[in-house]
C-alpha cells in the first residue's frame, strides 16, 4: 500500500509498497479517508521531536472500517469511525483511577507507534468510535484536538456567562474557542498573529480591553510569553488552564499566585472511553461544524507540501485521501 513516510527531518517520500496491515485480535483494520494535521506532527517532520527514521506520522484520522480481527465483529466492516490515538495500558495506577491521560505505558499513534499518513491501519476496535451521521469528514478529523479542547473546558468548570479568556489561535485555541460558545460562555482570544485574530473574531471571540482581567484563562500557545500574559489576565480567584507546553522553563512569580488565590492546573489530552464519546455527541448535539477553523486541503499525494506549509497556515490543515 502507499504510505507517505518521513525518510529524515522536513522529508517525506511516497511510498507504494508500504506492508499492508493484519488485524490482530481485538483489532480492526481502517482506510483512510482523511488526517487532520497539528503541532506534534510539525514537531516531528521538522526534527524538533526526535523519532527514528523511517517514520510515519498523524494522528487525527477519520476512516472506514475494512477487515477485523478475532473477537471484533463482521459487522463493524464498513463502519465510517474516527480514531482515538492514545492507547492507556489499563493497568496502572493512573488508569484504574480513569485518569488514563496520564498513564506512562500510553501508546500514541504518530508518536511512539507508526501514525495514520497511509492508506490503511490496524486499530484496537475500541478505540475506533463510530461516527455520528451528517459530520462531513473534514469535522471528523477534528473530533481527537476538539476532544483535548472539551476536557480541558470541563476542567476549569467554565460554563455559562463565565469570562474565559484563551490565549493562543492555533488550531487547538480554535477549537477551544467552539467548545466554550457552545457551553455559553464569554471568550476573548489573544494572539498576535493577524490571520489566525481574525478567524477568532469571525467564530465569536470578544475583543481583549486594556486591563480586563477574567475568571478562566486558558493558555494553549506553549511559549513562554503567553504563559505569563495568561498568569497575568487572571481575576481574583481565577483559574489557569495550560495546555500548551513550552520548550523552556517559564518564570512565574509564585506571590501573585498566593496573592491572587489563583489556582494553577495543568491538561493534556483526555481520558479514555469517556472523553472521546462524549465529544462525538457534544458536537452533534450542539450542531457544531469544527471544521470552520479548517483552511487548507491537501491531497494525500500531496503530503510533504501540507506538512511543510501547515506551519504558515492561519487556521488547520488536513489531508484528504
Amino acid at each position: 500500500m502507499k504510505a507517505a513516510v518521513l525518510t529524515r527531518a522536513r522529508e517525506v517520500v511516497m511510498v507504494r509498497d508500504w506492508p499492508e496491515p493484519e488485524p490482530a485480535p481485538g483489532e480492526v483494520v481502517v482506510e483512510l479517508t482523511g488526517v487532520g494535521l497539528c503541532g506534534s506532527d510539525l514537531a516531528l517532520w521538522s526534527g524538533g521531536r526526535p523519532v527514528e527514521f523511517p517514520w510515519i506520522v498523524g494522528h487525527e484520522g477519520v476512516g472506514t472500517i475494512v477487515s477485523a480481527g478475532a473477537g471484533v465483529s463482521s459487522a463493524r466492516i464498513g463502519d465510517r469511525v474516527v480514531i482515538e490515538p492514545n492507547y492507556p495500558c489499563g493497568e496502572c495506577v493512573s488508569c484504574r483511577r480513569g485518569r488514563t491521560s496520564m498513564c506512562p505505558f500510553r501508546r500514541s499513534v504518530g508518536i511512539n507507534i507508526p501514525g495514520l499518513l497511509r492508506e490503511r491501519a490496524a486499530i484496537p476496535a475500541q478505540f475506533a468510535w463510530t461516527a455520528p451521521d451528517g459530520l462531513a469528514e473534514q469535522d471528523l478529523v477534528c473530533v481527537e484536538p476538539m476532544t483535548v479542547a472539551l476536557h480541558a473546558a470541563r476542567l476549569s468548570k467554565a460554563g455559562a456567562g463565565i469570562r474565559c479568556l484563551i490565549v493562543g489561535a492555533g488550531s487547538q485555541g480554535l477549537l477551544l474557542l467552539l467548545v466554550l460558545l457552545a457551553i455559553g460562555a464569554e471568550v476573548a482570544v489573544m494572539e498576535p498573529h493577524r490571520g489566525r485574530l481574525e478567524i477568532a473574531r469571525t467564530l465569536g471571540a470578544r475583543p481583549v480591553a486594556q486591563s480586563s482581567a477574567y475568571e478562566v484563562v486558558f493558555e494553549t500557545s506553549g511559549s513562554v510569553g503567553g504563559t505569563q500574559q495568561a498568569l497575568r489576565s487572571l481575576d481574583v480567584g481565577g483559574t489557569l488552564v495550560l495546555i500548551g507546553i513550552p520548550h523552556d522553563d517559564v518564570p512565574l512569580s509564585t506571590a501573585s499566585i498566593v496573592r491572587g488565590h489563583s489556582t494553577v492546573m495543568g491538561s493534556i489530552i483526555y481520558d479514555h472511553p469517556g472523553d472521546f464519546s462524549e465529544t462525538l455527541a457534544f458536537i452533534a448535539g450542539n450542531g457544531l461544524s469544527p471544521s470552520l477553523i479548517m483552511r487548507r486541503t491537501f491531497s494525500f499525494n500531496d503530503s510533504q507540501a501540507a506538512l511543510s506549509s501547515a506551519v504558515n497556515v492561519a487556521g488547520k490543515s488536513w489531508i484528504k485521501f
